[in-house]
């Protein structure tokens, strides 16, 4: 009878504990997507505000087969300035799936990408339509996840 117990206190433990690292993994998820979902409010707001601290410093950007450098170095050089020539920067279709594996998360996202530029004496404003996917790997550094990677890139998408 002593072991009856015992098996279904040890059962019910595990049972337990499961359940509850189930919960927290889901929980890490969630913030895993909510950092990668502040990136993107970012960039169709047309701003590089608040995002800094969703990078650690020697963080690594690469697109399109490019090698950006840091965050700060993408942002200094390349979409920063970019942001600035565009009327709308919108993610449709998007999808992102999350791994995480403590200390690190690994996140693929896919969508459509639009953005149409702003017009000027020498232009017409115009509209670009593209498919992307993206790889970040992300550390959870001081209790936050920070992305210290991501790699992205683009095509025209298939009519």
């Amino acid at each position: 009878m002593k072991i009856l117990k015992l098996s279904a206190i040890l059962i019910f433990m595990l049972l337990a504990t499961g359940q509850i690292y189930s919960q927290n993994m889901e929980a890490e998820k969630e913030a895993v997507k909510s950092v990668m979902k502040n990136y993107k409010n970012a960039m169709q707001n047309l701003t590089t505000k608040g995002t800094f601290e969703l990078f650690t410093k020697d963080s690594h950007i690469f697109e399109s087969g490019g090698v950006e450098g840091s965050y700060a170095n993408y942002i200094e050089h390349h979409i920063g300035p970019e942001l600035g020539h565009f009327n709308k920067f919108e993610y449709s279709d998007y999808k992102i799936d999350v791994q995480v594996d403590a200390p690190y998360a690994f996140t693929t996202e896919t969508y459509i990408y639009t953005i149409v530029t702003k017009s000027d004496e020498n232009s017409e404003s115009k509209t670009i339509k593209k498919k992307g996917v993206a790889t970040s790997v992300l550390k959870k550094i001081d209790g936050n996840w920070k992305i210290i990677k991501m790699h992205s890139s683009s095509r025209t998408p298939k009519k």
